[in-house]
């Protein structure tokens, strides 16, 4: 018989305003990320901040990700946006590769690689829940959201990333949607690429990358600066580059102050029990779906049609946070969210 998790009750480590349903878009501070952007702006201003801090900030949260994606820290690289690992990705295929991408997947992941059409890059798409299948012979790059942004629909990774390695093709997969309340295994990929503005509840303008062994052979560290670096400090001036010899070759000079917040972020989730965390964000979105007379979908993004706003305008008089997404209605329930937003929620639905 399985043990179930313990219940997760982490809502007095933020301050939500109550129905807050849009961690997909943004999450919510940590009461801890909030306090230590607040000392590294006292110490900015009075000249206190240092290099070194600094990185530590970075190498903290470094760390905490790879324990929460199962890979050692070496083979993770730090970034700002999703769009410009990706960017790396794209521009790293050679003249003419063949991709193939979820049809209908969020632009970050797609446009970089329409973007190299000048050089020959051809890109194909397939529905999502047909994407192993439509894998084919002589496809360089199969690229995907393996939590879809507009629906929350949850991919199957493993089905894909088999086809893939069954025809010598990479993989390339955005967890943004997905690390934070969906345990991942990114070693399981040759790239991943993570936002950790969302689920991760860390400041915009953080996200990281995992490299497998293999993709560190052919990736082009084409944002290569001073941090990537085998010695950052010694690497700020002339031509005798020297890059770091594992996926920090890959890093992109980090803005400081949003690392100091995110390191207590990445620290907060690492250390949270998975089954927990997951069994807590599907339950309230799955029960929303069930009082609807909706089948349960195991995902903690709940979509509902919504052609004319009119559901969208509802949640939001009835005190809801909510996006509009692709001629829909999104609600993502997460640690701060509890039965109440989900009753709110369902009474203004059904109204």
């Amino acid at each position: 018989m399985t043990a179930t998790a313990a219940p997760l009750d982490v809502r007095h480590l933020f301050t939500a305003p109550p129905g807050y349903l849009n961690a997909a878009t943004s999450g919510l501070a940590p009461r801890s990320v909030a306090t230590a952007m607040h000392a590294a702006v006292d110490a900015w201003a009075a000249g206190a901040g240092t290099l070194a801090g600094y990185d530590q900030a970075v190498e903290r949260a470094r760390t905490a990700f790879a324990r929460l994606v199962g890979v050692t820290t070496g083979q993770v690289a730090i970034g700002s946006q999703v769009s410009v690992m990706v960017g790396a990705v794209a521009a790293s295929l050679p003249d003419g590769a063949q991709v193939l991408l979820a049809e209908g997947d969020f632009t970050s992941v797609t446009y970089p690689f329409l973007a190299q059409a000048h050089r020959g890059v051809q890109v194909r798409t397939a529905p999502p829940g047909r994407l192993a299948e439509a894998v084919r012979a002589g496809d360089h790059l199969v690229a995907f959201s393996l939590v879809q942004s507009a629906d929350g629909r949850v991919l199957d990774g493993a089905a894909i990333a088999a086809a893939a390695r069954a025809t010598g093709a990479h993989t390339l997969v955005d967890l943004t949607q997905a690390v934070g309340w969906l345990p991942v295994d990114a070693g399981a990929y040759d790239v991943t690429v993570t936002g950790a503005y969302k689920w991760l509840c860390a400041p915009r303008g953080t996200a990281f990358a995992t490299v497998g062994p293999q993709a560190l052979e052919w990736l082009r560290p084409v944002h290569a600066g001073w941090y990537a670096g085998a010695d950052p400090e010694t690497s700020m001036y002339g031509c005798a580059m020297r890059l770091a010899d594992d996926a920090r070759s890959l890093d992109v000079s980090p803005a400081w102050l949003a690392w100091c917040g995110a390191a207590p972020a990445l620290e907060l989730f690492a250390g949270l029990d998975p089954r927990a965390l997951l069994d807590h964000d599907v339950r309230l979105a799955d029960t929303v779906r069930t009082e609807l007379g909706l089948e349960p979908t195991g995902s903690a993004i709940v979509a509902l049609p919504d052609p004319d706003g009119s559901r969208r305008r509802a949640l939001t008089a009835a005190g809801c946070t909510v996006a509009g997404r692709d001629g829909g209605v999104r609600l993502a329930f997460h640690v701060w969210n509890d039965e109440q937003d989900v009753a709110r929620a369902i009474t203004a639905l059904r109204g």
